[in-house]
């Protein structure tokens, strides 16, 4: 009798000192979560201060306004240029640990936009970060916030396509979620991202259309979503992508027919922004490297570099035939992000292939001090819909920014990255 009841007494304090270390480790997961919580604030708050305080609206000569038409669908008319600047892999962590390198981020966007002047900027996806180990939050919505936030400041129509890194599986809002809070016009109103068809694969396939005076189209853009991950890699961390979906390129094959429709019989060009390159980049720059890094019949040069470590070009291993629906409906130029230190552009069987410029400061270790391949694209289109495109680097004299910019040795990079990658700034 004794014996059971010390082995009692033993159990109840075991359960005594278990229940303690329980509690200790929810006032230190707590106290941990507060403390980082209270620093996200002020980190945040601390960028919407600079937001607030430095950025002003973007001085236009006459800005092009867009309308919303019976089909739901934005355009802009206009008998000039019109002027696209594609930003891709902003990568805004919106938390503690990325506050700094989140205003370094913010700066470099706004100081290119404001010297620019794009009557539309294109984000080719990744605007959030919310990776806690390098952000500090799963929040990717208030990473969202400051980059809308910094947006409407600059008084400056804008859109995006989704990126793996706006959703992660780990983060708290989805893409649904995410596409609600663009699309609310009382606080976004110059955000021109569309939900899409609910019938189609994921979220953000809309077009915005360019028109002159006569209503006719002369460049329909078409923003698609390239999603994130397949195979059971929830976290990316195989690198195993996914692309455009088979019922996407089935849409767009409809939505080029209907516009023809609409533009009296006329096929309008147009070009197309996701996130995450087709395998056909690949294809291209290996055609290109075999060839001596030389143009072929297929393959022509136009400027940039793959300097990724091992030259890669992250696609995904399925293929539900985009590419080819590009080239056999009008589409003449591509653009994507995703590699951050690749920007190179190749024109591939007729259709131009380009990586962004990417913004990144947070993702890749030590890419904050790296910056040849920090920048902007810029796509001028002309009134007939014929393009061209330029890699515009954001440590050119022209960039005015807001902040003092970061110190980049350009010179010594480029002498360590050959074949391709020109020096922005040996012309000035």
């Amino acid at each position: 009798m004794a014996k059971n009841k010390s082995n009692h007494h033993r159990r109840r304090h075991t359960l005594k000192v278990l229940r303690i270390i329980a509690l200790v480790l929810v006032l230190v997961v707590t106290a941990i979560a507060g403390s980082t919580a209270v620093l996200n604030v002020v980190g945040n708050s601390s960028n919407y201060a600079f937001i607030r305080e430095n950025m002003k609206p973007v001085q236009y000569e006459r800005q092009l306004v867009p309308e919303l038409d019976s089909k739901g669908r934005y355009s802009f008319t206009t008998d000039g240029d019109f002027k696209v600047l594609q930003l891709t892999d902003v990568h805004i962590g919106g938390g503690a640990l990325s506050s700094k390198k989140d205003n370094m981020a913010l700066n470099a966007v706004a100081t290119m936009i404001t010297a620019e002047k794009p009557d539309l900027v294109v984000v080719t996806g990744d605007v959030a970060y919310p990776v806690p180990y390098q952000a500090g939050t799963f929040n990717n919505k208030e990473s969202a916030k400051l980059f809308a936030e910094m947006m409407e400041t600059l008084g400056v129509y804008w859109c995006l396509a989704f990126g793996n890194h706006d959703t992660e599986v780990y983060s708290y809002f989805n893409r649904q979620q995410m596409a609600e809070m663009y699309e609310d016009k009382g606080k976004y109103k110059h955000c021109l991202l569309l939900s899409g068809p609910e019938e189609v694969d994921g979220l953000g396939n809309y077009i915005i259309n360019v028109k002159n005076s006569q209503g006719a189209i002369t460049q329909s853009l078409f923003i698609l979503d390239s999603h994130s991950y397949v195979d059971g890699d929830y976290f990316g961390i195989k690198w195993k992508y996914d692309c455009v979906h088979s019922n996407q390129v089935a849409w767009y094959k409809s939505k080029v027919k209907e516009l023809t429709k609409e533009n009296g019989g006329v096929q309008p060009k147009s070009l197309a922004f996701f996130h995450i390159p087709p395998a056909e980049m690949k294809d291209a720059y290996d055609e290109y490297k075999k060839a001596g890094n030389a143009d072929t019949n297929d393959v022509k040069y136009k400027y940039g570099k793959i300097a990724e470590g091992g030259e890669l070009i992250c696609c995904s291993n399925y293929n539900y035939g985009i590419f080819d629906a590009f080239s056999e409906n009008g589409t003449q130029g591509v653009f994507f992000g995703h590699d951050h230190l690749n920007n190179m552009s190749l024109n591939y069987k007729g259709v131009q292939l380009t990586y962004g410029y990417s913004i990144d400061y947070l993702a890749y270790s030590g890419i904050s001090k790296f910056g040849l391949q920090r920048g902007c694209t810029v796509i001028t289109i002309k009134p007939d819909g014929t393009f061209d495109n330029v890699g515009e680097n954001y440590y050119q004299s022209k960039y005015k920014s807001f902040a003092e910019k970061e110190s980049v040795d350009l010179e010594n990079e480029m002498s360590e990255v050959t074949g391709g990658i020109s020096n922005p700034l040996a012309e000035e």
